[in-house]
C-alpha cells in the first residue's frame, strides 16, 4: 500500500530476515496521520526500537501532530538483537575488547536490506530525506553510519552517545584521548560533507566517571570534544550542530524522553 494513504501513529510491525546479521530483525513503523505527496516524506531510523513504547514515542508524535508542530515523518524503530554490543559500534574498528565486531554487518543490514524494503513497500517514489538517531551505544552506531554515508543521510540525533569507544583501555598507561577514541579520530581523519546536521544530548548526571579529573564527567567531555572535531571540519553551532545539556539528566530512557520532542522539532518542526 502506498505510504501516502496510511493513517495513524500506533506502530505497524515489520519482520526482516537479515542475511547480513543472520537473524530476524523486528522493525516498528510509526506512520504520520496526514497525507503526503509521493517522494515528500522524511524518514527517521531509530536504534533500540524496542524501547519506543517506554520512551513514549507514540504519544509524543500524537501531541506534536495535534499541535501542528511536526511535518510528516515516518519513524522506524529498529529492535536490537541479543548481540547489541557486537552489532552497534564503529564499522571500521572494534573497541579494545572486540565489541562492535558486527557493526559493519549492521551497516550492511541498514543500507542493503532495511532501506530497500522500506522503499519497496511504502515509498516507491523515494523519501525526501533520511535521518538516523540512537541512544548510548546506539547513538555511536547512528553517527558512524551517517558520517560514512552522507550521500544517503543528512541528519542524526545522538542521545548520551558512547563516544568514549576506544581501542585501548583508559586504564592502560599508553591510553590517549586524542589517539584512541575511535569516532573522534575517524571524524578528524574524514572530510567535511555539506548538508549534515547533528543533534547532541547529554545529561549532567549521565555518569560519574571523570578520567582526566577536570571536574566534567566523561560523557560530556567526549560529546563536547566531538563537537569540537566537527567544528574544525567546518560544521557550525546553530547552523549544523545543536547541543542540549539536561541538568540532572541521566543515562536512561526517561531523560531521553525529555529530549526527544526537542529533537523532533529541531529536525522536522513547522
Amino acid at each position: 500500500m502506498p505510504i501516502e494513504k496510511r493513517r495513524g501513529i500506533l506502530p505497524e510491525r515489520m519482520e526482516l530476515e537479515s542475511a547480513a546479521l543472520g537473524r530476524i530483525v523486528y522493525v516498528d513503523l510509526f506512520f504520520p496521520p496526514v497525507e503526503t505527496a509521493p517522494g515528500s516524506l522524511s524518514v527517521l531510523l531509530i536504534n533500540d526500537g524496542q524501547d519506543m513504547e517506554e520512551l513514549g514515542l507514540p504519544d509524543m508524535l500524537d501531541d506534536l501532530y495535534e499541535r501542528n508542530r511536526l511535518r510528516p515523518l515516518l519513524c522506524v524503530g529498529i529492535h536490537a538483537g541479543g548481540q547489541r554490543k557486537m552489532e552497534y559500534g564503529t564499522a571500521s574498528t572494534p573497541d579494545y575488547l572486540g565489541r562492535g565486531a558486527k557493526a559493519s554487518a549492521y551497516t550492511e543490514f541498514i543500507l542493503r536490506e532495511l532501506l530497500p524494503a522500506l522503499s519497496r513497500q511504502y515509498a516507491p517514489n523515494g523519501f525526501s530525506e533520511l535521518a538516523f538517531a540512537g541512544f548510548s551505544l546506539g547513538a555511536l552506531s547512528a553517527l558512524d553510519i551517517v558520517w560514512n554515508h552522507p550521500h544517503i543521510f543528512n541528519r542524526t540525533g545522538l542521545f548520551s552517545g558512547s563516544f568514549w569507544w576506544r581501542t585501548v583501555d583508559k586504564g592502560d598507561a599508553a591510553y590517549s584521548d586524542e589517539e584512541h577514541r575511535i569516532i573522534h579520530r575517524h571524524i578528524r581523519e574524514g572530510q567535511y560533507q555539506p548538508g549534515l546536521k547533528f543533534f547532541f544530548e547529554c545529561g549532567t548526571d549521565d555518569e560519574t566517571e571523570d578520567r582526566n579529573s577536570n571536574g566534567v564527567i566523561d560523557s560530556i567531555d567526549d560529546t563536547q570534544d566531538l563537537i569540537r572535531e566537527l567544528d574544525a571540519k567546518g560544521y557550525e553551532a546553530g547552523r549544523d550542530i545543536f547541543y542540549l545539556e539536561i541538568a540532572g539528566g541521566k543515562h536512561d530512557v526517561a531523560t531521553w524522553a525529555r529530549a526527544m520532542p526537542q529533537f523532533l522539532e529541531w529536525g522536522w518542526g513547522k
